[in-house]
């Protein structure tokens, strides 16, 4: 199981709903109602908080590839 599925098992219905919803405006590319940031020395790596849901990404010219969604603690921005 990957940790992308891995992370999905985890939420509870209304956070996938809410993640369903953050992931199509991050696939049509509208990130103007979303807490959007940039991570500190990474020039095209996001993340997008809602509530206790982190959702890390790479934005890279007109590719998007989600990193991973996971509730934050003190590991979640950690380097691997």
């Amino acid at each position: 199981m990957d940790k992308i599925k891995k992370a999905l098992n985890k939420l509870s219905s209304k956070e996938r709903q809410q993640l369903k919803k953050i992931l199509s405006q991050i696939n049509n590319r509208d990130f103007q109602d979303l807490d959007l940031k940039k991570l500190k020395g990474k020039d095209d790596v996001f993340r997008i908080r809602k509530g206790n849901m982190r959702i890390i990404f790479h934005k890279l010219n007109n590719s998007i590839k989600v990193l991973s969604v996971e509730r934050r603690n003190s590991k979640t921005y950690k380097k691997k």
